[in-house]
């Protein structure tokens, strides 16, 4: 796969592009990525995927909050895996955000891609004040020759999916519909670094990843994960927090994981989360951390063993 960060985007084979986001690459994300893909396959073309770097909830400020669902080391990783040909991260700024539909399609996407066949969600709004759409899209596309085609929103139990949505799944611990929704199930893919050690001491080693700072993480506490190391998944428990009973402040992602002896620091790992557990608490000694550590690891291996978790056992 090709990436390209920068504006340098000038496309010498013809193309099938889609154009959006892509914050988690939920369902309705897959079903564009897929469609492109089709008639780039069909039609002797490559496929295009344009997004924009930084996400432009970061560039207007409008929501302070704001975090992504996949930070962009992590989309990178799954437009790879999907098998797309050419990822574009366009640079995004206020500049860039006040050019008129028309220069955006005309120039940006029919002419410096080149652009045959462009691919968006019915919802798609785009170039000054969001005032161009797939309308405006089809008539300029039929102009030059451009196939234009809509691909209508993706329901999930009767209601829309989107990355909204999702991240208000996950800011409510609702796991089960956030990952249903994102086909794959929500994760975590950063460095191992290293920790304050204690969980050595105690017969719970754990493994701590350095995750992106602009990254949505689900709220403190335990959870029923998996983890990929080397190709081979473990199942485990994530503690979310900032380890109050040592005195902890800064916010770590620190995994136990079951059966697993290995020392991988500096290697890169991917912690999927399934299953709230409970929340981060303050324990009164070390001895007694560890014995609820006992208890989390027994409600993570009694959850995977679970008809709940029957879902995605099947589909590994």
């Amino acid at each position: 796969m090709k990436h390209i960060t920068d504006t340098n985007i000038t496309q010498q084979q013809p193309t099938a592009v889609t154009i959006g986001n892509f914050d988690g690459l939920h369902m309705g994300h897959r079903a564009l990525i897929r469609l492109t893909k089709q008639f780039a396959k069909e039609e002797d073309l490559k496929s295009v995927v344009l997004s924009f770097s930084p996400h432009p909830m970061f560039v207007f400020g409008r929501k302070p909050d704001f975090a992504l669902v996949m930070a962009p080391s992590e989309k990178e990783y799954m437009m790879k895996k999907m098998g797309v040909d050419i990822y574009i991260e366009y640079p995004f700024n206020k500049e860039f955000s006040s050019m008129t539909p028309e220069e955006f399609a005309c120039n940006l996407i029919f002419e410096q891609l080149n652009c045959k066949v462009l691919i968006v969600g019915e919802n798609y709004k785009f170039g000054k004040n969001q005032s161009g759409d797939y309308e405006l899209l089809k008539v300029l596309g039929e102009q030059r020759g451009v196939k234009v085609i809509y691909v209508p929103s993706v329901l999930f139990e009767g209601d829309r999916v989107s990355s909204t949505r999702i991240r208000q799944c996950l800011k409510d611990k609702n796991l089960e519909e956030a990952n249903r929704m994102l086909i794959s199930p929500y994760f975590i893919l950063g460095e191992v670094a290293q920790g304050k050690k204690l969980g050595r001491t105690i017969g719970f080693p754990t493994v701590n990843i350095k995750a992106h700072t602009k990254k949505l993480f689900p709220p403190n506490g335990v959870y029923a994960t998996q983890t990929l190391h080397d190709g081979k998944l473990y199942y485990g428990v994530t503690n979310i927090g900032r380890n109050p009973t040592v005195d902890g402040t800064t916010k770590v992602v620190e995994t136990y994981l079951f059966d697993f002896k290995k020392m991988v620091y500096g290697e890169t790992i991917q912690t999927y989360f399934f299953k709230f557990i409970r929340e981060e608490q303050k324990f009164p000694s070390v001895e007694a951390l560890r014995e609820q550590m006992e208890r989390d690891a027994e409600s993570a291996k009694k959850y995977f063993a679970s008809k709940e978790y029957d879902f995605w056992r099947e589909k590994q």
